[in-house]
């Protein structure tokens, strides 16, 4: 068991390496040794893992949006806000999800390890394809559809924060983006039901911790 946690560590010690030095750097100029470096491991224990560069993006981009701050809603329509928003808050300080941002706009780089916004999409459209079937959106909205043009707009909105405030205004932009979008796509009756303030995203966080913390409470008692 002691070795299968150090395992873990390990691993999650050299992803979070590489994960930085991707984001700093971009995948071409990242390089093994400096990973190497940052992570504190041997050689061997990185290819233990992780068999070349390549496999060490994917296994960050694997890592790119994680279930620990979901909270089910009543509204499909307010879930896909706090994924949003969420990762607006989370994005400039995990380097995952840096990492995450800058190996999927490596267009030389997508046929070696792949990229993260396919499975944004996804994620994007199935909760818009549920948030359908409840009849929150309105009768035009194709959730496929929706997805990719949310896509496109999530992308633009991630540069323009990070070219002219570092990040600083990411979870007011995004909250302007859900404003413009939602008008387009929401009934009437649940768009003036929406919470898309700039805060949203850490006080979901803040929910989601609240509500692990007491599982755990539970659990032990």
């Amino acid at each position: 068991m002691a070795q299968q946690e150090r395992a873990v560590r390990t691993r999650r010690a050299v992803l979070e390496a590489a994960a930085g030095v991707f984001a700093e750097r971009g995948y071409a100029a990242a390089t093994i040794a400096e990973i190497l470096n940052r992570a504190g491991v041997t050689k061997g224990a990185l290819y233990f893992h992780f068999d070349s560069k390549a496999a060490l993006a994917r296994g960050v981009l694997e890592e790119r949006i994680s279930a620990e701050y979901h909270v089910p809603r009543e509204l499909k329509l307010q879930e896909w806000v706090d994924v949003g928003m969420t990762l607006a808050d989370r994005l400039p300080r995990e380097p995952l999800l840096l990492a995450a941002v800058r190996l999927s706009a490596d267009l030389q780089g997508r046929d070696v390890f792949g990229s993260a916004w396919p499975a944004w999409a996804e994620l994007t459209a199935s909760l818009l394809a549920e948030a359908r079937a409840r009849d929150e959106v309105l009768p035009h909205v194709v959730p496929e559809e929706t997805a990719q043009v949310f896509l496109g707009a999530w992308i633009g909105v991630q540069f323009v924060s990070q070219a002219v405030a570092d990040w600083a205004d990411l979870d007011h932009r995004m909250s302007a983006l859900f404003d413009h979008l939602l008008p387009a796509i929401a009934a009437p009756s649940v768009l003036v039901r929406l919470d898309t303030a700039p805060d949203r995203g850490a006080r979901v966080i803040e929910e989601a911790r609240r509500r692990s913390r007491a599982a755990l409470a539970g659990a032990s008692s």
